[in-house]
């Protein structure tokens, strides 16, 4: 190749080879460049790889936060003169026909007060120094196996500030006022139910499980939880980067369609960030301040120092993957301990957040005597008869024989007029006082009855015969039944008495009877009459022989030792018989009016 071509082809492989060895700084730039974003892409992807999401599901029961309903209420330190407090029960529920119970047999002297604008049916046991009052225009029933006549119906105010104004001019004051929403348990604890501070009742938004004097069981308030937690990678958090929040971080959503407002926080965690979100208008009130670190884009209220927080970021979007993103951004976090998002209903609502929930405290180990231990099931009663025609009831603290047959009917109250069959599946007892417990099955006889005479009820029968052997005499009896519909039947719960018997019966020996008739009567008293007659006529017959005259005989004997008579003495002849000596004689004669005498 030569000519012009070969020239221009010489010059452009020099130019590229200039190219290769010197490259023009121009394009050296842009490649570079373009190599820079390419790595920060990449580094950005490994990064938000590195922070792990959850998709939040539905759930019944959240493991970190739980939700309760403040309520209207007051707590204060008076004590009437007769030493018994004054509470106020203010019951509200979310249906009609609901059922309750009270459990108050330890409590301390109290008037207790109860109004409720709903019908409900409430079981109760009590001592005798409780006294229960009532609305009369109230739909609220109490029932009860003891004779304590302490529940009063009385005209009571309907609004709460005139209730309590009436209770404290009745009482002079109230110790507490507590409202309670769908309530299933009320134990009343041994303990003052005072608090130190004013003696004046004023009514504000509280929590009623601050109350230590009184356990509350209630329906959980309604609400929609939707919740997740990262997946544990140990691989991650090896390589993970040290932040500043090294504890839990929790994130809370309110969704913008929720009509929650006003929110109260607990915070029971320690060295815990808490990132709350919610719908323009939201209050978030700490009030405590264990937590180490939080943020909301709504306002914040810290009441212990009176200070307000505004709104520390924007977010108006409410999607999971949004707000998770938000919090670990602003907390510079890499993970976070767990997402929550809540729809509750009513407010205000107080949000507990740890794990020391109602769900791992102490439970309730005493029961309401002769009812089921469910109070959510049909209460049932439990009564004792002495005959098989049920109509002599045993009263509560009567003593059972323990070689007598008892008889006992369970019963149940429905609503409305659904007729219900009870069985009885087993039942023990167990016995009471003693440090080791002793249960025994108890062997029992169903006894029949009919539907008509026997609705909503059953009746059976035992023996305590294996109770003798045993030293306890005072015993909890429980069984468990079934309740049936048609054909269908359910579990009924449990019903329980109290039942004392008395000291365990004794095996008496076969020792043959004896029989003690009329004629064994009869013989019995003519053998003694002999008797006494052959022993009079023994100690006449001793007399005689040992020292009376024979011409003495009982007529002279009995008039001359009378002195009273005022029959003349016949003088006593002094000339004694050839027969006698002179000693005899005078034995005689010192010892005359001596027989006479005690005869006499």
């Amino acid at each position: 190749m030569s000519g012009p071509e070969s020239s221009i082809n010489r010059r452009m492989h020099l130019q590229e080879a200039t190219e290769i060895l010197h490259p023009h700084p121009l394009k050296g730039q842009l490649k570079s460049n373009m190599e820079l974003l390419s790595f920060l892409l990449c580094l950005a992807a490994v990064v938000s790889a590195s922070r792990p999401m959850c998709v939040p599901v539905e759930v019944s029961d959240n493991s970190w936060i739980y939700v309760r309903q403040l309520q209207l209420g007051c707590w204060t330190s008076f004590v009437g003169q007769d030493k018994a407090e004054v509470h106020i029960l203010k019951l509200n529920f979310a249906t009609d026909a609901q059922m309750f119970s009270l459990a108050m047999t330890d409590a301390k002297p109290m008037n207790l007060i109860i109004t409720s604008r709903d019908t409900a049916y409430g079981l109760y046991s009590s001592n005798a120094g409780i006294n229960i009052y009532r609305s009369n225009t109230s739909t609220l029933t109490f029932r009860s196996n003891e004779k304590l006549n302490n529940v009063h119906a009385v005209d009571l105010p309907s609004e709460d500030e005139e209730l309590v104004r009436w209770a404290t001019r009745k009482f002079g004051g109230v110790t507490s006022f507590t409202t309670v929403e769908n309530l299933k348990l009320l134990l009343s604890r041994r303990i003052e139910g005072t608090k130190a501070g004013s003696r004046e009742c004023v009514l504000h938004s509280e929590d009623p499980s601050e109350k230590h004097f009184m356990k509350i069981e209630a329906a959980p308030l309604t609400s929609s939880f939707k919740s997740c937690s990262p997946p544990p990678e140990p691989e991650r958090q090896q390589l993970r980067r040290p932040t500043a929040n090294d504890g839990e971080l929790h994130i809370i959503n309110i969704p913008e369609d929720a009509k929650i407002r006003n929110v109260s926080v607990r915070v029971d965690t320690k060295k815990s960030s808490v990132f709350l979100r919610g719908p323009q208008g939201t209050t978030w009130t700490f009030l405590n301040a264990q937590h180490t670190k939080f943020c909301s884009n709504n306002e914040i209220v810290l009441p212990a120092m009176a200070h307000r927080i505004q709104p520390m970021f924007e977010l108006s979007s409410d999607q999971a993957e949004d707000v998770q993103k938000k919090a670990l951004d602003y907390f510079k976090a890499d993970a976070f301990t767990s997402y929550t998002e809540m729809r509750p209903e009513g407010s205000p609502l107080l949000l507990v957040l740890g794990r020391d929930s109602p769900a791992v405290t102490e439970t309730i180990t005493e029961a309401v005597p002769s009812t089921t231990a469910e109070p959510h099931q049909m209460p049932l009663l439990m009564q004792f008869y002495t005959a098989p025609d049920y109509r002599s009831p045993l009263d509560p603290n009567t003593k059972v024989q323990c070689d007598k047959k008892i008889y006992a009917e369970i019963s149940g109250h429905t609503l409305g007029n659904i007729v219900l069959t009870i069985k009885v599946m087993s039942c023990y007892v167990r016995s009471k006082g003693s440090s080791c417990p002793v249960v025994q099955e108890l062997r029992f006889i169903p006894e029949l009855c009919s539907s008509n005479l026997c609705p909503n009820s059953t009746r059976l029968s035992f023996s305590l015969d294996n109770l003798q052997e045993l030293s306890s005499t005072t015993w909890d009896l429980e069984c468990s039944v079934k309740l049936c519909y048609s054909e269908k039947c359910g579990d009924g719960g449990r019903v329980k008495r109290n039942l004392e018997v008395t000291q365990p019966c004794q095996q008496t020996l076969n020792t043959p009877c004896f029989d003690f008739g009329l004629p064994a009567i009869l013989g019995i008293a003519f053998g003694g009459f002999l008797i006494g007659v052959l022993l009079i006529g023994a100690l006449w017959f001793i007399k005689i022989k040992t020292g009376y005259p024979t011409g003495l005989d009982m007529a002279s004997s009995l008039s001359s030792g009378c002195p009273c008579s005022g029959a003349k003495q016949q003088p006593v002849s002094s000339n004694p018989s050839a027969s006698e000596n002179s000693s005899a004689n005078a034995s005689i004669g010192s010892t005359q009016s001596t027989p006479t005498s005690s005869m006499a």
